[in-house]
């Protein structure tokens, strides 16, 4: 007769010391990252404790008025926010699938148009219509992701941007002459949630932003290195063995583009409540070549590399873009030439590094472990 092994008692025990110490091991990984997030929760409280001014606003009567350094430093690091989502869904099109695309401003455009329009003209509650407004954003961006991309992956290559491009085009068309969104002046989205309302509550704006942020860089952390991200890197270095070894990369690609499209649509949802509107120009193909130009600059298929070129430029154009210098009797102005600064910092990025930022550094680190 077989003798049934007993169960330990301990046996709880060391499933729960395992986990501990699996708990351990992973805050010694991402300790940066851990780092990071705790300062960017701080960040608001940071500013306002070294300026001296509410993190909240300025007390006005019964409300409060959004003026001061730390309210300014907020609005500044929502806009790095939704540029950082919009990218980083770019990049898992781009970086880690191969997938170059000319049009990815329309689903970023998008996500604030459908937004305003529900919002505006839904007649609900702004909290509901908040929540419409989420589910429709979704809904219509990954259709949409998945239409385009069924249409246009037959296509190779260069053929497969230029067809991106050709309907973003349409789209920027469509809104900019379509009345119901004041055409070129764009659609004001003035009936937003008090709680979420930038003209009164910034700071609860910050941490939605934020929270869409990090929950984005998880999400696309978690894809990449799972077997399907595994796939997504296989199609990107060689398709056609990809194929050989039994995938259907068209499925994988279509997957890729979905969630690419419906991250770029929250993406514009932030930046149309940060704004309030929602204007043709986010529909622009200038959008989406910014997005490209910051993962290159950050590194192509890196985690960090899109926000930390995101965060760059968009940090550079903020403080630079304005800004006066005076040499003796020579007074240059800095913003009427900041976009000849930003092609100059971009060769220069390129030059220096040649795979990106956080690509570059990656690739040293690897060098000098293997010489090692």
């Amino acid at each position: 007769m077989a003798q049934t092994r007993p169960i330990s008692a301990n046996a709880p025990a060391r499933s729960a010391n395992a986990q501990n110490v699996s708990f351990v091991a992973s805050l010694r990984e991402n300790w940066l990252y851990w780092l990071i997030l705790i300062v960017l929760v701080l960040f608001p409280f940071i500013i306002g404790w070294l300026s001296g001014d509410s993190p909240f606003g300025t007390p006005r009567g019964d409300r409060m008025v959004m003026r001061g350094e730390s309210v300014y430093a907020q609005s500044v690091l929502i806009n790095i926010f939704a540029l950082s989502v919009l990218v980083m869904s770019y990049n898992l099109m781009f970086g880690f699938t191969g997938v170059i695309s000319f049009g990815h401003a329309l689903f970023f455009g998008l996500g604030g148009y459908l937004m305003g329009i529900i919002l505006e003209f839904g007649g609900m509650d702004p909290n509901i219509g908040l929540i419409v407004a989420l589910v429709v954003v979704l809904v219509v961006t990954g259709i949409l992701g998945f239409i385009v991309g069924i249409v246009s992956l037959r296509l190779r290559g260069i053929y497969f941007a230029i067809f991106t491009l050709a309907i973003a085009e349409m789209g920027w068309l469509f809104f900019r002459g379509l009345s119901i969104t004041n055409g070129e002046d764009g659609l004001n989205v003035a009936s937003l949630p008090e709680w979420l309302d930038p003209a009164r509550n910034r700071i609860m704006v910050y941490y939605v932003g934020l929270a869409l942020f990090v929950l984005t860089f998880v999400l696309i952390r978690r894809l990449v290195n799972s077997p399907v991200g595994s796939v997504f890197q296989a199609i990107r270095e060689n398709e056609e063995r990809a194929q050989v070894l039994g995938y259907n990369t068209l499925h994988y690609k279509l997957f890729s583009i979905t969630v690419a499209g419906m991250l770029a649509g929250l993406a514009g949802m932030l930046l149309a409540i940060m704004n309030k509107e929602a204007r043709p120009e986010i529909l622009n193909v200038s959008v989406t070549v910014d997005a490209l130009l910051m993962t290159i600059i950050g590194g192509v298929g890196t985690f960090t590399g899109p926000v930390i070129g995101a965060s760059g430029l968009h940090l550079l154009d903020t403080f630079l873009r304005e800004a006066v210098v005076t040499i003796g009797p020579i007074t240059i102005d800095i913003g009427e030439r900041w976009t000849l600064i930003l092609g100059f910092i971009f060769v220069l990025v390129v030059l220096i590094f040649p795979y990106g930022m956080v690509g570059t550094w990656q690739r040293l680190r690897m060098r000098f472990k293997r010489s090692k």
